[in-house]
């Protein structure tokens, strides 16, 4: 495919109140070409409400498998047949690898139909389907949730935040200890295979937040940096994703990260940042293309 396309997807819609007020700006300044919707938390409703009031923007599903934050918390949307995806409390366990450990292939792919029912009912029409943290990438080991992702995703008929190919420059700091790039590209490769199988079109590229102690110190630093990072991505289909936020004390409650949500915000809300990236030769696109784009390949 000639030409570098990229997809700027604000995750994490529908975490909190703050989130949404972000992402309708970013959506409507132009900052953004997509989103995803975390289905299980609160403020859920009114970010479908809204997708499907503005049904001029690309909004997908945040397939959500785990509950990070220490106070702020949330559980399955399926009240029943979801026990292995559950902690001692009820909320989905806090990190991806005690979700593999503990998950039932069934019942993920129950909690995955009751989220988009779920964000259906609510009024959005979505454009396709991604993960939170990652969490249905495998990548601690089980296998078994990607392809069910993919079958449920071939069935449903949605593409999904799955990249095709792995740069040893892509690959994030927190990636699982002792897996090497090679095999990762081996693992990328069945994965993609898999979704060929399904129907369920891909990226080419994900390029993974990273965040470190000097972009947190400052935000021209970490301006430069992204900048710099979105500039140089090759031919093809990439994606980046971020978490806006809008600066306030609902958002200090949840995380002590949180001016990096507000930096997000603040940096693609600022309309020089997408016009320095098309003067780069890069164009924004959504899931809408990606599925558009990826059938006209096939028929070539």
């Amino acid at each position: 495919m000639s030409g570098k396309y990229l997809i700027v997807n604000a995750d994490d819609f529908g975490m909190c109140r703050a989130a949404n007020l972000a992402t309708f700006d970013l959506f409507e300044k132009g900052g953004i070409s997509s989103s995803t919707v975390m289905i299980p938390c609160g403020w859920a409703p009114e970010a479908c409400k809204w997708a499907g009031e503005h049904p001029q923007y690309a909004v997908g599903v945040h397939l959500t498998f785990t509950s990070e934050w220490g106070v702020y918390r949330w559980g399955p949307v399926a009240a029943s047949g979801t026990d292995s995806l559950r902690d001692e409390f009820g909320f989905f366990y806090h990190e991806n690898d005690e979700f593999e450990d503990h998950c039932d292939i069934d019942e993920v792919e129950t909690e995955i139909r009751a989220q988009v029912s779920r964000a259906v009912a609510l009024g959005l029409k979505p454009s396709h389907l991604d993960n939170h943290m990652g969490s249905l990438y495998g990548l601690n080991g089980n296998y078994e949730v990607m392809p069910k992702t993919f079958e449920v995703c071939g069935q449903l008929g949605y593409a999904f935040r799955m990249f095709r190919k792995i740069r040893e420059q892509d690959v994030p700091s927190d990636f699982p200890d002792g897996v090497p790039v090679d095999v990762a590209r081996m693992i990328v490769n069945g994965y993609a295979s898999c979704a060929d199988e399904n129907k369920v079109p891909l990226i080419d590229y994900l390029l993974f937040p990273e965040w470190t102690e000097e972009t947190r110190r400052d935000y021209n630093i970490y301006r430069e940096y992204i900048l710099e990072r979105l500039s140089g991505i090759e031919e093809g289909i990439s994606e980046t994703f971020i978490h806006p936020s809008l600066e306030c004390d609902e958002l200090k409650g949840i995380t002590a990260l949180w001016r990096c949500r507000v930096w997000e915000h603040k940096l693609f809300s600022d309309p020089a940042t997408r016009q320095h990236l098309e003067s780069k030769g890069i164009t924004y696109i959504n899931y809408r293309d990606v599925v558009r784009m990826r059938k006209a390949e096939n028929k070539d």
